[in-house]
């Protein structure tokens, strides 16, 4: 299997994600407790905001962790093999999310 595909798309995502990181940094500041021009209701509604960049910013962080991973297995030459059994991982299922580590035998398998 040819890596090099899957190499560009996993740097590429990996460089989308850490770009919205950074754009995204105002949105995940803390609230400012300003009584004299934000009501309660704004307030809360700028809380609730905060709370939702936290928690985008904690998805992007572990999909990160697992494109990493990703370039990772590909330089050690262990991208496409299956963690479980040791079977490769079908292409197709490998063009549908390049993070996998399971075959689709193991994935369906309760640990």
């Amino acid at each position: 299997m040819d890596t090099s595909v899957f190499e560009q798309r996993l740097h590429e995502e990996l460089a989308a994600l850490a770009l919205a990181g950074k754009e995204g940094k105002a949105e995940r500041a803390p609230v400012a407790l300003d009584q004299q021009s934000t009501g309660r209701l704004t307030r809360m509604d700028a809380l609730q905001q905060q709370s939702i960049a936290v928690a985008t910013q904690a998805r992007r962080v572990a999909r990160m962790g697992a494109l990493q991973a990703a370039l990772d297995r590909i330089t050690a030459g262990e991208f496409g093999d299956c963690v479980r059994c040791g079977e490769e991982i079908s292409e197709k299922r490998l063009q549908l999310d390049p993070t996998l580590t399971t075959c689709i035998t193991c994935a369906g398998v309760k640990a």
